[in-house]
């Protein structure tokens, strides 16, 4: 059953008639909102599903007679004069991706359109940026709630020195002659096809590279200085512009990855840290005052008499920096009851006397329980 795309200007959430600024808004705050590279390593398979979306309706909506077609047609028509790499050719991306400190090779990745920024055209050897570089980067859970700068040496891919990334010494494909295309007729078509003996290049090397034996490029190791902002998480992606692989129009970025270790003693919530502190039965019964942990130190908690085991008590104040607006959180301490184990005889006797001076009103939670369980039997 084929699936039934969604109105492109519902997805971007503009009218019919909005004007090509507003579409241009639109599709900023959307690919801003849901650019893969934002979010975190469990929600990028759902940010690319919607990136794909609200970028193929803004090629449209954008470009004025493309928009005319659709709305004339809608869909199924538009479709079939229309196929992937006509709906984004023209579109303006760059400009809005420079702004907003996104590289161009997302449509590579998601649509298959290589080059697709780089312009070039008549097809040929292209010159590329160099590609993105992903690394990953673990951090203790003290690292990643107070921020540090770490030295990582990251290998990448640089342009050959003696070749300028060519390979050697290259002569045009006798084949393609220099297009990367072979085009052949068929009636009033025209069929364009990659060369297979350039590869789509367009040109084909003669004499390979001594240093690179011909690839065009050396693997080397950078040493670089990795800020880490307070409060980062796992799966987090920190972008390093330029510090990929190496291009001939420009270098690559490097995306750190980042994967923080569990703490024995905290959990984190956003940025509330939470804590399990542990109390006897005399703690929790007469109320108590404690030192609890903070990633910073310890700090005095009052216990109120009675309190019950799984209360949460709130420190405002003391959990951890928001990575995205720094604000703090507050530290969750969570109270347990813990029942004693291995009692001597002197202490039995001593529970057991307990026991017997406690009268049915001293737990009121057990009554409740108790008096709604003779009603359900009595049915």
């Amino acid at each position: 059953m084929p699936v039934t795309k969604r109105d492109y200007y519902e997805i971007l959430g503009v009218s019919k008639n909005a004007t090509e600024d507003e579409v241009k808004r639109a599709y900023r705050t959307l690919a801003l909102k849901h650019h893969p590279d934002r979010v975190s390593a469990d929600q990028k398979k759902n940010a690319e599903e919607k990136f794909k979306e609200i970028s193929e309706a803004y090629a449209v909506l954008s470009d004025s007679k493309k928009r005319s077609v659709y709305d004339q047609y809608g869909h199924a028509g538009f479709d079939q004069r229309y196929s992937t790499e006509d709906i984004f050719r023209g579109a303006d991306f760059s400009s809005i991706f420079q702004d907003l400190g996104f590289g161009g090779s997302i449509f590579e990745e998601l649509f298959g359109l290589g080059d697709f920024f780089g312009g070039g055209g008549g097809g040929g050897r292209r010159a590329r940026r160099g590609a993105d570089v992903l690394f990953e980067l673990s951090l203790s859970f003290e690292e990643a709630a107070k921020g540090t700068t770490k030295t990582v040496t990251v290998p990448r891919s640089e342009l050959c020195p003696e070749c300028q990334g060519q390979g050697g010494d290259r002569a045009s494909c006798s084949s393609c002659q220099g297009t990367g295309q072979i085009r052949q007729s068929a009636g009033f078509m025209v069929i364009a096809r990659t060369c297979p003996r350039c590869g789509g290049q367009g040109s084909s090397i003669k004499k390979s590279c001594s240093k690179c034996r011909g690839e065009g490029h050396i693997t080397t190791k950078r040493q670089l200085q990795v800020k880490i902002p307070a409060g980062v998480e796992s799966g987090m992606r920190l972008r390093l512009v330029g510090e990929g692989d190496g291009g001939v129009r420009g270098r690559g970025d490097l995306y750190v990855q980042l994967r923080v270790d569990p703490h024995p003693l905290f959990q984190r919530d956003g940025a509330h840290l939470i804590v399990t502190y542990p109390l006897n039965i005399a703690q929790v019964a007469l109320g108590t005052e404690v030192e609890v942990p903070t990633i910073n130190g310890r700090v005095s908690l009052k216990v109120p008499s009675g309190i019950q085991s799984g209360t949460v008590l709130r420190v405002r104040g003391k959990g951890l920096a928001d990575v995205h607006d720094g604000r703090t959180g507050d530290l969750l301490v969570r109270i347990v009851v813990e029942t004693p184990t291995n009692l001597n005889a002197t202490q039995r006797q001593f529970l057991e006397g307990f026991q017997q001076l406690f009268r049915e009103d001293a737990h009121p939670t057990r009554r409740s329980f108790l008096d709604n369980l003779k009603d359900l039997l009595k049915k």
